[in-house]
């Protein structure tokens, strides 16, 4: 292996010898890391796991790589991720956990890990993940980038795993927002950038305990233009809105990976636990889960009759570092604010910030189902008029 794969391999990307797509040509192709959840034809969907190391070829791509290789983008790569995508660490003990290249004593976060490592290592312009829980904001805001989960269903999860989710969505990571409207318009043909030129009324969370001070900061520093307002929103549901999500994922997660528990000696300790818990979720746990999915979404439907954005911060905590990655305490709540909008499906995009002391911390942005690119283009304007966000342009 050359010393450039070495060096990729440390930051999530593996099986980087292959490259599919345009090659030369006066304007480079854009390059892309996949997620390895979603498959490539000729290669093995693994999902970071043992148990699936010996399963066989994807017969045909997956829809959003076949939608790339038609848009002219080059896929230099597959990408490391928690195993069976079931995990906040991206800690993997079989492929090897990816290097977090901003905060390296830090976890990468996951499920998509070495998605998010590659793109804040400038390994690739852009790399996909997919979200059922926040596993493509969380590990954006850990590695420092902007993640993007677009509308549930927006991008068409043909060749993904697990096959059937009513949470997932694939979207993608990049260290711009022009990227990010790149990356959309190559997944997905109905995406159109747009721009925003009108008062912006954003509503933003009232923060409750569960957050630390400093991982507060940056939703609280940013400021309306001139023509804009910003007023404080209650989501009183978002708490059980959490754990309703912890338990439709918990019993799906089950469901795509049964035949796997007959191994269980080929799973990783925290992946296998996780299934084995998830059995006692009832038929009655998951009712009262949908309950909650159906009421937590007409709330926030409600709020955007009087709002373009909702604002909230992306992380509760800092990511821990690595040693203490095997903390509940310091792991679980996580996702706190960005797993209650996979189970309303509405589209949402992280934009990282540092704390003041130099943390990796950053704000969710919401918008309505379906108003992926203006909230793309919200966003740009909230960045045009907050100088604490650092991205790129």
């Amino acid at each position: 292996m050359s010393h450039a794969a070495s060096h990729n391999d440390a930051y999530g990307v593996f099986a980087s010898q292959f490259s599919l797509g345009p090659q030369g040509g006066k304007t480079p192709a854009l390059t892309v890391a996949i997620k390895d959840c979603l498959d490539i034809e000729g290669m093995v969907t693994r999902c970071g796991s043992r148990a699936l190391a010996d399963a066989a070829p994807a017969k045909s791509h997956a829809d959003v790589v076949a939608n790339l290789l038609a848009s002219g983008c080059r896929i230099v790569g597959k990408t490391r991720m928690h195993e069976l995508a079931y995990g906040m660490t991206g800690i993997n003990t079989f492929e090897g956990t990816p290097v977090n290249p901003r905060y390296p004593d830090r976890i990468p976060g996951g499920s998509s890990s070495g998605s998010a490592a590659a793109v804040a290592a400038s390994l690739v312009d852009f790399a996909i993940g997919t979200d059922t829980g926040g596993s493509i904001r969380q590990p954006a805001i850990c590695c420092g980038v902007i993640g993007f989960k677009p509308t549930f269903g927006r991008v068409s999860r043909k060749g993904a795993l697990p096959a059937q989710s009513s949470l997932d969505c694939v979207g993608p990571f990049a260290r711009s927002l022009p990227m990010i409207e790149r990356a959309m318009s190559a997944i997905d043909s109905g995406f159109w950038p747009e721009t925003f030129d009108g008062q912006l009324r954003i509503g933003r969370l009232r923060l409750d305990d569960r957050i630390e001070t400093p991982m507060a900061e940056a939703m609280l520093s940013v400021d309306s233009d001139k023509d804009g307002v910003i007023e404080d929103i209650e989501l009183p549901l978002l708490n059980a809105a959490f754990k309703a999500g912890m338990t439709i994922i918990a019993r799906e997660t089950l469901l795509a990976n049964a035949a796997l528990m007959e191994r269980p000696e080929l799973l990783g300790d925290d992946v296998r636990k996780r299934l084995e818990g998830a059995r006692s979720v009832t038929d009655a746990d998951v009712a009262e889960a949908e309950d909650i999915r159906a009421r937590f979404t007409a709330d926030v439907d409600g709020l955007f009759e009087r709002f373009d954005v909702l604002l909230t911060p992306a992380l509760p905590l800092p990511p821990p570092r690595l040693f203490e990655a095997g903390e509940p305490a310091k792991v679980l709540t996580l996702t706190h604010y960005l797993r209650p909008f996979n189970l309303s499906g509405h589209p949402a995009l992280v934009l990282p910030a540092a704390t003041s002391d130099g943390l990796p911390s950053g704000i969710q942005l919401l918008g309505p189902k379906g108003a992926d690119a203006r909230l793309i283009a919200m966003a740009r304007r909230l960045i045009e008029t907050n100088p604490n966000f650092h991205i790129e342009e």
